[in-house]
C-alpha cells in the first residue's frame, strides 16, 4: 500500500473551478471514494472553495494536489499517477489531503460574512468541514491545505487564529 498523489494545474480563471471539480471527482472515484459517499461531496466542496480562493483572490495560476492513502501498489501502476516514496503530505492512514498552491505570497485570511453577503464564506466552510487545515509558504507563494479523515465525523474542531499557519489536530 502506498500514498497516491495526483495534481492539476489551474489557470487564473473562475471557469477553472468547474474543471478542477470535474477532475477531482474522477480522481476520487479512481481512488475508491464513491460518488455517493458524503466524503466525496465534502472533498469536492473543499476543493471548490480552495481553488476559487486561489483563482479569484490571487489572479495567479495554481496547482491542486490530492493525496489518497492506502492505495494498493497494483492499482497505482494502471493509473499512471505519481506516487511519492514517502508520505510528504503528512496525511495519516485513512486521511485524504487536498492542497492548492499559488504564487501569491499574501496569506489567506478568514472573513466573517454577513447573512446578506454573497461571498466571503470559503475559509469558514473549510474550517467547518475539514478535520485540519492550514497554510504555509511555498517558494515565492503559499499552499493552503486541508485534511479529511475517512470514517470520522466531518464537522468538528475550532478555528485557529486568523491569518496564521495552523495545524489543528
Amino acid at each position: 500500500m502506498q500514498v497516491l498523489q495526483v495534481q492539476l494545474e489551474v489557470r487564473p480563471d473562475p471557469a477553472e473551478v468547474g474543471r478542477a471539480r470535474r477532475w477531482a471527482r474522477s480522481r476520487l472515484a479512481g481512488s475508491g471514494i464513491r460518488d455517493d459517499e458524503p466524503l466525496a461531496e465534502t472533498l469536492l466542496l473543499l476543493i471548490s472553495e480552495l481553488v476559487t480562493n486561489a483563482v479569484v483572490h490571487t489572479g495567479c495560476p495554481a496547482v491542486l494536489r490530492m493525496w489518497f492513502p492506502g492505495v494498493p501498489d497494483d492499482d497505482i501502476a494502471g493509473r499512471g499517477m505519481r506516487v511519492p516514496s514517502v508520505n510528504a503530505a503528512g496525511a495519516g492512514q485513512g486521511t485524504v489531503r487536498v492542497e492548492v498552491a499559488d504564487s501569491s505570497a499574501r496569506p489567506p485570511c478568514q472573513r466573517h460574512a454577513d447573512n446578506a453577503d454573497t461571498n466571503g464564506r470559503g475559509l469558514e466552510l473549510v474550517d467547518d468541514l475539514a478535520d485540519r487545515w492550514g497554510w504555509q509558504p511555498e517558494g515565492a507563494g503559499k499552499r493552503i491545505w486541508c485534511e479529511v479523515d475517512r470514517g470520522e465525523p466531518l464537522l468538528m474542531g475550532a478555528y485557529e487564529p486568523p491569518c496564521a499557519v495552523s495545524n489543528r489536530v
